[in-house]
């Protein structure tokens, strides 16, 4: 993605904020500016959204904070060391926060937003329009799933990722009552 305006030049109120996650979010969550424009476009946008492991970024900045929340199967011990609530689904929709899974989920994710915004019609037809009806070649699209190599796999490709976000992550909380 490529920006197409600034922090201080973004619209308000937002009819939807949707977070990504990735490699990055490591990192964003440490980004006081990130988190100063989420906190204040938060506070007004219609829909609070993210993706993947945007919702440490969103937890980071305190937007789920009582919220239940979706989120990449390798940082859900992250969201619980900020004590936000887990939910191991593709798509978690708790009040107006909607966040999704990994990246195949991103699709679900996107049609449960759409259907919000535009009508369960709409999103149908999306739907149909996409021929999204995924069949998966392989059983092994989540931990619970997969066998124990396919995991160990993917969790050393990861390197410290998760790791490293559940230790910002406590980092984050323990900052956060301090100042409490």
């Amino acid at each position: 993605m490529v920006p197409t305006t600034s922090f201080a030049d973004c619209p308000e109120p937002l009819d939807v904020l949707l977070v990504p996650g990735g490699f990055g979010s490591n990192d964003a969550i440490q980004d006081q500016e990130i988190l100063a424009f989420l906190k204040k476009r938060g506070a007004t946008a219609k829909f609070i959204t993210s993706v993947c492991s945007g919702s440490l970024i969103l937890g980071a900045a305190g937007l789920l904070d009582g919220y239940r929340a979706a989120a990449h199967w390798a940082v859900y011990k992250a969201l619980e060391a900020m004590n936000i609530e887990g939910i191991h689904e593709r798509v978690v929709v708790d009040r107006n926060r909607i966040t999704g899974g990994g990246v195949t989920a991103e699709l679900d994710f996107g049609l449960s937003l759409l259907a919000r915004l535009r009508g369960e019609d709409v999103a149908r037809v999306s739907q149909l329009l996409m021929e999204y009806d995924p069949q998966p070649p392989f059983k092994s699209g989540h931990p619970r799933k997969a066998d124990a190599h396919a995991v160990a796999a993917a969790i050393a490709l990861m390197q410290d990722f998760p790791e490293r976000a559940v230790a910002l992550a406590k980092a984050r909380l323990t900052t956060k009552s301090a100042a409490a």
